[in-house]
Parts: structure tokens; C-alpha cells; sequence
């Protein structure tokens, strides 16, 4: 590993806030936040400087229908699961330099706010008419977690925003078979006037982003498709019940799009903390080296467009709004989705209190859902555990060893899959694990340790 020019920016590395309707699982720990730490450290240890950037989505309204469900206060529920969103990434050695938390930041509301503001008056955002859906049972304008329908373009069920299956955009309006999600009834499509970002804008700057950047080819179907259809207008505010407040206070700031604001104001402060207009943030932002994201397929709608465009309308230079995605697709729990919402799930602050954090992340790197969904068994993970047992110092019993011109091969495999633009955890464990442990390799245990958490190091 060789040092990085010390006049290169930090990399910026972004893994999508987790919302605080529930605990951690392992689906969660196995896609982007396990991915974005381990190459956090490996960029680390060869010498770059990071920016990781994480936090929780407190104003996403599956708190308030976790709340509904439990019969408590959505601010208790919040305050509950982040706790234990927190110790689940502390017990497996998951650090961020940033860690944001919306609900108790006043600074970092009355930023965004400030934002809005800024972008109303310049006209990047603006009123325009398009339609809600509403239900007249619940009195509720329906998004997100409040509606449930069918995907227009692959079919799959969906909430109001993006799609599991294949990434796509909508509205709770553009659902097909719409229903309430609480009552299960058919809501009224009505037009409504609102502000909104009208993504067709960019449409040249995201080309020309999405022509340089890294970008898997699931997440480029999504691209061609959008930019077939036409890129959509993103409506900014909602009039419901539950986020950020706007100026006017009839509506809530879409959520989503609060964390694209969010984005330019926690990483502009990082670079120029004297930084306090939308235009700051956008000049310290030249100071980046790179920016990465570590998601799933369902947020890439936002991390490929959204964020990227707002980026640029403030004035990011495009080569800094985007330099790759690192996308996984879902794990899968005895052959069925990992769901919060339904119960079915490992828990990782117990998994990770009851077992060793090392183990458990070593198990989800060799079995990492991508580029295709992998599927967590217990006997698979026991088997793993049997098979490459840590010893307190990382290393195994010891074995037979192998020729070394083959190990060394494996090891260069293993650094190139834990570089930023071939990132792959799971090579990278397939790798090292023999050359680690059954012959005791010095610097494949050095490497191991990135996945393990050995070394590295989580933070500054």
C-alpha cells in the first residue's frame, strides 16, 4: 500500500442513514455499512484521508407508523431505536467522523432550512402543480411509509418514493393499485401546488457526472430508463404531520431531500467550518478529493440523481458531486427479505453482543449481497465460523502452508478488492482467509483485519 499525495482532499464516504423505526439487522449490517467501514479503513491504511459520514433519518415517517403500530410517541420510538442503532455499529467497531441526528440538532435544522430558503429565492426550487394522493379516512396526504402500491415500471410492491426491485421513482400518485397504507383504503388523486426540484434541469450536468463516476450496471438500467422517460420533477415539502418544519408551516420537508441539504451543509462544514451560505458549503466542496456511496439499489434513485443534482445547482464543481457508488443488493433471511416492519430479522446488537464482532463481520463480508442478494443462514454462518476460527491474536491454528508466489498473487487480489473503484469485500475474504489463517501471513492478516476490524481503524 503506498501513501496518498498529502495535497489530495479528504474522500468523502456517505452511507445512507438508517431510520429509527427498529433496531439493526444483519441485512443492514451487511450491505453499505459494513462495506463503507471496511473500505474507510483499507483507504486509511494506505494513507488517504476520509471523510465518513452517517447519522440516523429521524424524519422519515416509518417512525410514525412504527409509533402507531406499538401505540407510543413517535419522538419515544425515535429516541429508542437510535440508541440501539448506535450500539450496534459501536459493538462492531463501525466509526463515522460524522454522525448526524436530526431531531436533536438545532444547528443542523436551522441550516436547512436556511438552504430552502436560499434556493426558493434563486429560483432552483419552485411552485408548480402536480398530484398527491389523499386519504380521506386517515386525513392524511399519503408518502412514503403511508402508501403501498405496485411499482409503474418493474410492477414490484413499493411505498411512496423508490423501489426495491429496480430502483425507480415515484410519487404515491404514479403507484399502480394505490391503497393506503394504514386503512387500506383508495385515496383521492388531487392536484396540489408546492414547491418541487425539477431534476430535467441537469439533465446535461448528470450525464456528463454519471459518463466519469463509477457506477454499477444495475444502477445504469435505472439511468437509461429515467433519461428515457424523462428525469421527473422531486416534490420538496409535503403537507403531513411528521419533519421538518417549513418557514411557511403548512407543509414538512420532504425527506429526502432534507438529506441532500444536509449533505452539502455537514461536508462543507467539515472542509470550511467558517462556511454559512449554500454557497460556501459549494466552494469548500472543491476542497474534496472524492466522493463515494455506499447504499443499497432501493436508495440509488437519490444518491445517482437527487443528490448529485442539487449538488450541482448550488454550484459544486460535477467532478466533486459524484466519483462512485458502491451498491449492494438485499440479503435475504432463510430465502425471505430481512424486514423490520414484519419481525423478520437478526437483531445485530445482539448478534454482536452474544458472538465475536470479528466472526460476524468476517461472515458478512465472505457472504456479501452483491453483486446479486445472498441469503444469511445460521448453519452457514456456524459453518463459517467453524471452518476459519479467530484466535485472540487473528490468527488460526495454522496449516498447510502454501506456495508463496500463489499467496502473494491471492494478496494482490485482495488490496485491488478493497480499493475504492474494484471495491469487493467479498473476494477480498476469499482471498485472505487461507493465506491468513491456515498459513499464518503476516500481511494477510494485516489485510484481514480491515474486514475483521482489527486494524484500520473506525474514525479520525
Amino acid at each position: 500500500m503506498t501513501p496518498a499525495d498529502d495535497a489530495r482532499g479528504p474522500v468523502a464516504v456517505l452511507s445512507p442513514p438508517p431510520t429509527p423505526n427498529g433496531p439493526l439487522h444483519l441485512g443492514h449490517l451487511s450491505g453499505p455499512y459494513l462495506a463503507a467501514d471496511i473500505a474507510t479503513r483499507a483507504a486509511r491504511a494506505r494513507g488517504e484521508r476520509v471523510l465518513a459520514v452517517c447519522g440516523t433519518d429521524d424524519h422519515q415517517n416509518y417512525v410514525v407508523t412504527k409509533a402507531e403500530q406499538l401505540g407510543r410517541k413517535p419522538d419515544e420510538v425515535a429516541d429508542e431505536y437510535r440508541e440501539l442503532i448506535r450500539q450496534a455499529f459501536s459493538l462492531a467497531g463501525i466509526g463515522h467522523d460524522v454522525f448526524t441526528a436530526p431531531r436533536a440538532d438545532a444547528g443542523y435544522r436551522a441550516a436547512v432550512l436556511r438552504f430552502l430558503e436560499e434556493l426558493r429565492e434563486s429560483g432552483l426550487v419552485r411552485d408548480a402543480d402536480w398530484t398527491k394522493a389523499v386519504c380521506d379516512g386517515c386525513r392524511r396526504t399519503l408518502h412514503h411509509a403511508y402508501a403501498t402500491g405496485g411499482c409503474p415500471s418493474c410492477g414490484a410492491a413499493m411505498g411512496g418514493g423508490t423501489c426495491e426491485g429496480c430502483g425507480g421513482f415515484t410519487t404515491a400518485a404514479g403507484l399502480a393499485d394505490l391503497r393506503c397504507a394504514g386503512c387500506g383504503s383508495v385515496p383521492r388523486r388531487v392536484r396540489h401546488h408546492g414547491p418541487v426540484f425539477a431534476l430535467g434541469a441537469y439533465r446535461e450536468a448528470l450525464t456528463e457526472i454519471w459518463s466519469r463516476a463509477h457506477i454499477p450496471p444495475r444502477v445504469r438500467v435505472l439511468l437509461a430508463r429515467l433519461l428515457e422517460q424523462g428525469l421527473p420533477d422531486v416534490p420538496v415539502a409535503y403537507p403531513t404531520d411528521w419533519g421538518i418544519e417549513t418557514s411557511d408551516g403548512t407543509d414538512r420537508l420532504d425527506v429526502w431531500f432534507e438529506m441532500g441539504l444536509a449533505y452539502l451543509y455537514v461536508i462543507g462544514r467539515q472542509i470550511d467550518p467558517a462556511a454559512v451560505s449554500l454557497a460556501d458549503h459549494a466552494r469548500a466542496f472543491a476542497g474534496l478529493g472524492a466522493l463515494w456511496s455506499f447504499l443499497g439499489l432501493d436508495n440509488a434513485f437519490y444518491y445517482a440523481v437527487l443528490f448529485p443534482a442539487l449538488a450541482v445547482a448550488v454550484g459544486v464543481p460535477r467532478d466533486k458531486a459524484l466519483t462512485g457508488l458502491v451498491v449492494n443488493e438485499f440479503y435475504r433471511l432463510d430465502g425471505r427479505k430481512f424486514s423490520t416492519s414484519r419481525g423478520h430479522a437478526v437483531w445485530a446488537h445482539e448478534t454482536l453482543a452474544e458472538r465475536d464482532p470479528r466472526a460476524v463481520r468476517l461472515f458478512l463480508s465472505w457472504d456479501r449481497p452483491a453483486p446479486y442478494a445472498s441469503n444469511f443462514t445460521a448453519d452457514a454462518f456456524e459453518a463459517n465460523v467453524r471452518r476459519w476460527p479467530l484466535s485472540a491474536t487473528g490468527a488460526g491454528t495454522g496449516g498447510p502452508r502454501q506456495d508463496l508466489a500463489l499467496v502473494r498473487a491471492e494478496l494482490d487480489r485482495a488490496e485491488q478488492a478493497l480499493c475504492w473503484e474494484s471495491f469487493d469485500p467479498a473476494l477480498a475474504a476469499r482471498c485472505l482467509l487461507p493465506a491468513a489463517l491456515d498459513t499464518g501471513h503476516a500481511r494477510a492478516q494485516q489485510l484481514l483485519g480491515l474486514l475483521t476490524g482489527r486494524s484500520g481503524g473506525p474514525g479520525r
